[in-house]
Order: C-alpha cells, then sequence, then structure tokens
C-alpha cells in the first residue's frame, strides 16, 4: 500500500519516504490508535520525540502491526535538558528501550538550545551512536544557517536532514537554500501552519477547489513539489488518510507560484530558535 510513496534520499544513502506521520502533543495511549491508522494507510515513516511522552506507545503500535522493521522508518529526538555528550548517550539509550527498537531510522537534535551551549558536544554522541550503527542517520531539529555552519566546522558528519517550522506562510527560503548547499534534506514541520489559517487563505481554498481537492492536500503537495520531507498530524482517521492521499495530482508552476505569495515574515507560529531555551540542562 505504501508503494506510491516518494522516497529521498538522504546525504548518507539511506532512503526516508518522503511523507510521514507526525505524532507531536498526542498522548502516548491515544498515539496507538493514531499509529496504526496511518500505518493501515499506508504511511511507513513515524516521527514521534522525547519530550512528546509518546515514544512507549509508537512502540507498541510498531510492534503489533506486524509490519517488518526494514519498511519502517522511526525518527525520534533528542530533548533539551539531556544535550551534553554523555547524557546525550544515557537519553538515545531510553528512547531505544520506549520504542522496543534496537535503532531508529534518523536521531535528531530537537533544538540548538543556545543557552547551554552544548550542541556541538551533544552532536558529537551523535556521531558515536552513528558509528555504531544505532541511528543509521542523525540530524538536527530547528537549526538556523548559523548553527549549522557551526556544527560543519566542528564536526565530522554532516546531518543528514534539519526539521524546521516550514509551511505557506513561513516557507523559509533562506534556511532551505542553506540545508541543500550542504546536501541536507529539510524536513518540514507543522506543515499546515498548526491551524493559524493556511488551509482557511483564500488562495489554497481556491486551489483546492480548482484541483477537487482539499486545502490540506493542496498545502502538502506543494511540500512534497518543494522537496520537503513532510510530516503531517493528525488524530481524525479520515484526515490521516486524507493528508496521504496526495500522490495522484500535481501543482503547476503557476499554482507553486500562487502559494510562494502566500510568505509573510510574521508568519513563523512556534518558537524562535535563536531564543528556544525551555529545559536547557542546568
Amino acid at each position: 500500500m505504501a508503494t506510491n510513496v516518494p522516497h529521498l534520499t538522504l546525504n548518507n544513502g539511506v532512503s526516508v519516504p518522503q511523507l510521514g506521520f507526525g505524532v507531536w502533543q498526542v498522548g502516548d495511549d491515544e498515539v496507538v490508535p493514531a499509529v496504526e491508522t496511518a500505518l493501515q494507510a499506508g504511511y511507513r515513516h513515524i516521527d514521534t520525540a522525547a519530550i512528546y511522552g509518546n515514544e512507549a506507545g509508537v512502540g507498541r503500535a510498531l510492534a503489533a502491526s506486524g509490519i517488518a522493521r526494514e519498511e519502517l522508518f522511526v525518527t525520534t529526538k533528542l530533548w533539551n535538558a539531556e544535550q551534553g555528550f554523555d547524557s546525550t548517550l544515557r537519553a538515545f539509550d531510553a528512547s531505544l528501550q520506549r520504542l522496543g527498537l534496537d535503532a531508529v531510522d534518523l536521531y535528531l537534535i530537537h533544538w540548538p538550545v543556545p543557552a547551554a551551549d552544548a550542541y556541538v558536544d551533544t552532536y558529537e554522541a551523535f556521531e558515536r551512536i552513528h558509528a555504531e550503527g544505532r541511528a543509521r542517520a542523525i540530524g538536527v531539529s530547528n537549526f538556523q544557517p548559523h548553527h549549522l555552519e557551526r556544527l560543519l566546522g566542528e564536526t565530522s558528519v554532516v546531518p543528514a536532514v534539519n526539521q524546521v517550522e516550514l509551511h505557506p506562510f513561513f516557507q523559509q527560503a533562506e534556511l532551505r537554500a542553506a540545508d541543500a548547499a550542504h546536501g541536507i534534506v529539510t524536513e518540514a514541520y507543522s506543515p499546515l501552519a498548526s491551524g493559524k489559517g493556511v488551509v482557511d487563505d483564500p488562495e489554497v481554498v481556491a486551489l483546492a477547489r480548482e484541483h477537487g481537492r482539499t486545502p490540506a492536500q493542496v498545502v502538502l503537495r506543494w511540500h512534497l513539489q518543494l522537496g520537503n520531507l513532510v510530516i503531517p498530524k493528525s488524530v481524525t482517521p479520515e484526515r490521516i488518510r486524507e493528508n496521504f492521499d496526495v500522490f495522484d495530482f500535481e501543482l503547476s508552476d503557476a499554482d507553486l507560484a500562487r502559494i510562494a505569495g502566500l510568505d509573510r515574515p510574521d508568519g513563523r507560529v512556534g518558537a524562535d530558535p535563536d531564543h528556544m531555551n525551555a529545559g536547557a540542562p542546568a
């Protein structure tokens, strides 16, 4: 069922389904049926994080699915409070235990946490985890170009992915260009702007009407055609399936240009990585 999902090849040769399923703000019990529904719909790429508190539920759903491990792509993330070399290694072991896995496909630093100034040491622990084969790929989340430049200058493994807030109101062209210059795939979280009006925007609604699709499907299709990894999140079975049904239509260059015009300087709906220090290690 998942064969029609395009895959992107990361800079270390690992293949990842371009459309994944995010589980932010989904409780540990609620996440089990949500992931089960996603897997039944055809998703094979699941994105969680230690701070979400639902790694165990994700693991239960994966185990119950009967889907072969090599067909699944599982991402989790290190929370801010665990940054630092030794604490990262301990936190990763705990994530694996909760997930019930021997390895993850992608491990990300959740935020750069500038107040802690620990992301270089943290990433060196990621490099060890990667060398040991316990994470097939490693990367970062919410890293600005200047964070990436420092990391690239002081470590040896180029991040495979940079997962950032990205949607039509906040298109991150400069950041996407910086990622691409280093062979880093950009992954979009909050791809529909977390309910902040993207799917109600008149231009998006008009495009949806023209294509006989929902506004959410149009926006997800835009992400795919930009070349982003994208991880929509829902707990509603109909919406989970609808978000996956985006592979049998295309937006024209003119359509893409209309969406490009929606970018706005105040479009960010989440935290600013340069000032996000919640949970910073003491």
